[in-house]
């Protein structure tokens, strides 16, 4: 043991560090954190700083979607066979109001409207007779780190388990929208005529997650709506919430939200209802006397 390791004084809770990441039992010296526990600080700062200015790679993100394997029932509905795979789809770029990062940390609001060029591009892409169950929107967010870690992942399972249903799903083309917010997503879903749209998010970064992935469902998306429309599953990841949980969660909402035709407050997740602590009624609950 180093000198440096003999000063340090430790903390109870240290053994409690084993179940999560929260800087909890750091120790001290004399009044002081440890140096390597203001180092690990200092560190995960920057992170959480990069995290959020770094700019997306939108040519990698695109070529990673055209590389991924996707079932074509999901492209066609007309298909009803099994197994029809294609190495991906062409994702359509677009990009918010707020010109640059600068611009889309002090104004929020233009990270929720596309831009001119943008409406113009799906506007020439849609059309009133073709409608989707399911749009997929990728947008960078307050962290492009997150989309990159997880966002095709993500993608790869949820499309997968659409296709094994065996109610039909019709996908539109995946979007990837640059300096946008969650909101955005609902415009896009609207002028593609999508029935639902999941919004795939990079979240604000702790400084423990600057890779925090989030996802927002929205049933008859358009302009306007607030959050108590959609429904949201948060810190997707690999130290988080893993991407089979989320895809549980995900078809669980997308499915119910198709049903009952709609989201948000009004739609509950109920993918936990079986857990023990779900398992008793009011009058059994050892909790009231």
């Amino acid at each position: 043991m180093s000198k440096s390791e003999d000063c340090v004084i430790k903390n109870r809770w240290d053994v409690l560090k084993e179940f999560t990441e929260a800087r909890i039992g750091l120790g001290r010296v004399g009044v002081n954190l440890p140096t390597n526990e203001l180092l690990a600080f200092q560190l995960a700062h920057a992170q959480a700083q990069d995290a959020v200015h770094l700019p997306l790679d939108v040519e990698s993100l695109s070529q990673e979607l055209n590389n991924m394997p996707i079932d074509m029932k999901l492209l066609n509905n007309q298909i009803t066979e099994t197994g029809l795979i294609q190495d991906g789809c062409t994702p359509i770029l677009l990009h918010s109001k707020a010109q640059n990062r600068s611009i889309y940390l002090q104004r929020p609001d233009l990270g929720r409207r596309l831009d001119e060029h943008s409406i113009n591009l799906l506007k020439n892409f849609s059309n009133e007779d073709t409608t989707y169950d399911l749009a997929i929107v990728i947008v960078d967010g307050l962290s492009s780190f997150a989309i990159k870690e997880n966002a095709v992942k993500y993608i790869q399972k949820l499309t997968s388990s659409l296709a094994n249903e065996q109610d039909s799903w019709k996908l539109a083309p995946i979007t990837i929208v640059q300096q946008g917010r969650v909101a955005i997503g609902d415009e896009v879903g609207s002028l593609l005529n999508a029935k639902a749209v999941m919004v795939l998010v990079g979240e604000r970064p702790g400084l423990s997650s600057p890779d925090s992935l989030g996802l927002y469902l929205t049933y008859n998306p358009k302009v306007g709506l607030t959050d108590a429309y959609r429904n949201c599953i948060s810190n997707v990841r690999l130290d988080g919430l893993s991407y089979d949980e989320a895809v549980n969660k995900s078809m669980y909402l997308i499915k119910e939200s198709r049903r009952v035709k709609l989201s948000g407050v009004n739609l509950k997740e109920r993918t936990q209802d079986n857990i023990i602590e779900n398992s008793f009624d009011e009058e059994k609950n050892f909790l009231i006397k």
